[in-house]
């Protein structure tokens, strides 16, 4: 069962050549500047495609940001129901959840920046479609998920909201703000291997404090 990731785009991205050459160019320019600061004409110039034709497929800019966020998270946010209905303890569908969004994040870094545009510096409409498919299908999530921790003995009871803010927060602060970090500490990138290190530290981390005392024994 997949959720319903209706965008408002004219034709569906990922399936149009030239929609997906656009996509695929906002999406190389937001990674290689560490901004989601890009212009029509840069996309344009970078896809070699005529900027016109951002309307045609995708309205206007937000249009395309809209499709180009739902293209990023469609995998993960499409295996939540998926994951919800396996026969796995809870903490195995978190741990499997928990890897994913870093993933996510790791091949899309500026995820919770262009989700922060375009639910507060963008339009009505365009926060209202953030919304329906991917923040409130992923708290849903979450909520249903750590609902089913608790009753199984697994979970303390925690906040879906304060856990929300807890995983995506920590996904944005090491993939899209580490450029300031490098600047400030001297790190280097997030490679594939940093990427499995955080992994491990962020499952430590939520386990920690939210595994309930009989299942944090048996880890």
């Amino acid at each position: 069962m997949q959720l319903n990731t209706t965008i408002p785009t004219r034709l569906p991205a990922g399936r149009n050549p030239t929609a997906e050459k656009l996509l695929v160019a906002a999406s190389e320019l937001m990674i290689e500047r560490a901004s989601i600061d890009v212009s029509l004409s840069d996309i344009a110039q970078k896809s070699g495609v005529n900027a016109a034709l951002v309307k045609y497929h995708f309205g206007n800019k937000d249009g395309l940001l809209l499709a180009l966020l739902a293209r990023d998270a469609a995998t993960e946010m499409s295996q939540l129901e998926y994951l919800v209905a396996q026969p796995i303890s809870p903490t195995a569908k978190l741990r499997l959840h928990i890897a994913g969004i870093i993933r996510a994040y790791h091949q899309f870094p500026y995820m919770n920046r262009l989700i922060h545009y375009l639910l507060h510096e963008s339009s009505a409409e365009a926060a209202d479609e953030v919304s329906k498919f991917f923040i409130a299908p992923l708290l849903d999530f979450h909520r249903r998920l750590l609902d089913e921790g608790v009753r199984a003995g697994e979970f303390r009871k925690v906040d879906p909201v304060l856990f929300y803010t807890s995983l995506i927060g920590a996904c944005d602060h090491l993939f899209f703000g580490r450029h300031a970090m490098s600047r400030a500490t001297g790190v280097g990138p997030v490679t594939d291997e940093v990427c499995r290190e955080y992994i491990k530290h962020m499952e430590a981390l939520i386990f920690g404090g939210m595994l309930a005392k009989e299942e944090a024994n048996s880890e």
